[in-house]
């Protein structure tokens, strides 16, 4: 009992080290072009996801069983988490290149040999660790603790190296694989010959599983509108998703299942449409529905997988699908700076009915048989298989059960974080481009990014470059993170469906916001959201945007005008925080200013390309620029107003003064920063710069 035990936790552990590792290699490559904006040649690295491909040849396929090259490989592959501790991204990338390539030829070399209780643990083991995982982020809210957290990382490198040892020392590869050729163990089982069709509808359910419902909380994100009517929220819906996915693995094992494949099939085609085209909650609830059909296409898809008669012909072509799924992901949000991603823009129905239809043909057309059923064909070990999945529905429920504890005890929190702004009539606006989540060594910058939206103070704060829910960024949420970390009410949107989204964090309750599109037909898609802040009782309008790339003259010309008429039938009370790729003077920088009838923060800054603060209705206090000290490839920009008692007769400030002794210490910019500095700051540190901070008064 006890073996059976270890070997069902041990393979579950080793599971959930394979997700992470196919995790965390797309958005490594991802890094580098993102720096440049254009291919670097280092996308070349995706070929590590085809090392199967080598199996195909009968004297690799007999050199992988060998019991030393495959603890070398399970070794490899549990070392290659060390990748985070790595000096540099380029040698992180080429470490986890290694465990991803080890990774996959110990799954398909130990999926395809041994007894076939041994296999059938092993593939379960790889779908429970997919569940362990998405539990681990719910404790790290959302984020990967191998990636995220040295130590976490170091932990789990420690138990992964035991569960290693316990694998090659508890027999299943301490004596001789039992399958040294090619398919002897395949047909101790049921045989399934066509390993095409099984090899495509695999790696297309594996990026099903990785694109939407790499996190629990990505449904939200695709079903997400403006508030008051969001949808959903993450923390504590998230909840949702985790019990639909466990309920969908719950499915070959309870009697209630056998609903008809074709039925079952249309259910999951509805919910995958559902998710695409419905909006807030019915978004949601077909999310959930999918992600119980996707999850229940495990152990019917894994089944016919493993029993194809060329294990190397098939997950090389699992591996062809996934990847190039992957990159058409990619293309569909980042077609402006790829070959040929014009014909791909903003495609993600047509990936999407590329999966199902692929997922749909084999299970509509393949053996009806899961996993129980093929390899209990010929076992002797009923007692044995039973005991198997009482562990393992046992583990499944208690990774469930924390996984909603964890979310729990984060929503307690998050709400008593609340609601913490004081009354008071001044208030901070801030603008930060933050590249998804990465810092300029490609390293996760999500701790170093609270701290310093902490250091400013500010009171609401847009970020840009910020959905990092796609499988090539990260898979993450960084508007629920720094949300619940720093305590602010949150938006964002447009939703990830839509292939963009702004982040926006607010101290004070966000009363309304609508979300934008902004016009695009040429270059990259642009986000907006207008919304209304109460800050204690006075509302304030603010408008966030995101303009397309620089190249593309008409859509900058559309754009300037669509926000313009955001802010003109805005309320007198306006702030604008935009990033227009357009200078100081300009047509685009004029139309704002003159259409949308708002003032410059300080338009005497004529050294500014992107990020822009404009505002209306409020009087200016202070204007300040930090320097970005690589947290993101951008500098902070922020600024200080104050609400005025009577509309119709107040007066701005005027003058600009640099000495801070010359205005009320409390608007006073952080001195943390240091002080007043010309030009640019090179040094690695966060400060002031550009001639800021400045402050503004009255003329006497």
């Amino acid at each position: 009992m006890f073996p059976l035990w270890k070997a069902v936790l041990s393979e579950s552990l080793l599971g959930c080290i394979s997700w992470s590792l196919y995790h965390a290699l797309p958005p490594m490559i991802y890094y580098f072009p993102l720096q440049t904006l254009s291919l670097t040649g280092l996308e070349v690295f995706a070929v590590a996801f085809f090392s199967p491909i080598f199996l195909i040849i009968g004297p690799f396929w007999r050199l992988a069983n060998n019991k030393y090259i495959l603890a070398l490989l399970r070794l490899t592959v549990v070392g290659s988490l060390a990748s985070y501790q790595a000096p540099n991204a380029s040698i992180r990338l080429f470490i986890l290149a290694a465990g991803v390539s080890s990774s996959l030829l110990v799954q398909t070399v130990t999926w395809w040999s041994g007894n076939s209780l041994q296999r059938f643990i092993r593939i379960w083991g790889f779908m429970v660790g997919k569940i362990m995982l998405l539990v681990l982020r719910i404790w790290y809210t959302s984020l990967n603790p191998v990636w995220s957290s040295k130590a976490a990382n170091t932990v789990i490198l420690t138990l992964g190296f035991i569960a290693v040892v316990e694998r090659i020392y508890s027999g299943g590869d301490k004596k001789k694989q039992e399958a040294n050729k090619t398919g002897n163990a395949v047909r101790e089982t049921v045989s399934h010959p066509h390993w095409l069709l099984s090899g495509i509808a695999f790696g297309s359910l594996m990026f099903l599983t990785l694109w939407i419902f790499g996190e629990v909380s990505l449904i939200s994100r695709w079903a997400v509108s403006g508030h008051p009517c969001t949808g959903p929220d993450p923390n504590p819906y998230g909840g949702t998703v985790l019990l639909g996915l466990a309920h969908g693995l719950m499915l070959p094992f309870w009697s209630w299942s056998s609903v008809t494949s074709f039925a079952w099939f249309l259910v999951g085609l509805a919910s995958s449409a559902g998710l695409l085209y419905l909006h807030t909650w019915s978004a949601a609830v077909a999310g959930n529905i999918l992600a119980v059909f996707t999850m229940s296409m495990w152990p019917q898809l894994a089944g016919r997988f493993v029993s194809c008669l060329h294990p190397g012909k098939a997950m090389t072509t699992a591996m062809f699908a996934y990847v190039l799924e992957l990159f058409f992901c990619v293309w569909c949000t980042a077609y402006k700076f790829v070959p040929g991603g014009i014909y791909a823009r903003e495609s993600s129905h047509l990936l999407l009915g590329f999966i199902m239809l692929c997922i749909g043909v084999d299970f509509l057309t393949g053996p009806k048989k899961d996993l129980s059923s093929i390899f209990e064909v010929k076992s002797n070990q009923k007692t044995l298989f039973k005991k198997s999945k009482n562990y393992i529905k046992l583990l499944l429920w208690l990774f469930v059960g924390v996984g909603l504890l964890g979310l729990g005890l984060r929503y307690k929190t998050y709400q008593k974080k609340l609601g913490q702004g004081v009354p008071k009539r001044d208030f901070s606006a801030m603008i930060w481009p933050f590249r998804f989540g990465y810092d300029n060594e490609g390293w996760s910058n999500l701790e170093g990014s609270a701290n310093l939206l902490n250091q400013t103070g500010a009171d609401f704060i847009t970020i840009i470059e910020s959905d990092a829910s796609k499988p090539f960024i990260g898979n993450n949420d960084p508007t629920m993170w720094l949300g619940e970390r720093l305590g602010f009410y949150t938006d964002f949107g447009p939703s990830t469906r839509d292939h963009t989204g702004i982040m926006v964090l607010s101290r004070y309750p966000i009363v309304k916001s609508t979300h934008h599109l902004l016009p695009s037909p040429e270059g990259e898609i642009a986000p907006a959201i207008s919304m209304t802040v109460n800050f204690t009782g006075k509302l304030v309008d603010f408008v966030v945007a995101h303009f397309g790339n620089e190249e593309e003259d008409l859509d900058r010309k559309l754009q300037a005008i669509a926000v313009s008429n955001l802010l003109k039938t805005s309320s007198q009370q306006v702030v604008f925080l935009g990033y227009i790729t357009s200078a100081p003077g300009s047509r685009d920088y004029t139309e704002l200013i003159k259409n949308g009838n708002v003032q410059d923060i300080d338009s005497t800054d004529h050294d500014r390309w992107c990020s822009y603060i404009m505002y209306r209705g409020v009087i200016r206090l202070g204007y300040a620029r930090i320097s970005h000290a690589g947290l993101s490839d951008s500098e902070v920009q922020m600024a200080k107003f104050r609400i005025p008692d009577h509309l119709d007769s107040y007066v701005d400030n005027d003058r600009i003064v640099t000495d801070p002794s010359q205005v009320p210490e409390d608007i006073h910019f952080n001195p943390r920063f240091g002080s007043y500095k010309d030009g640019h700051n090179y040094e690695h540190i966060h400060h002031f710069h550009m001639s800021t901070p400045k402050y503004f008064k009255q003329t006497n």
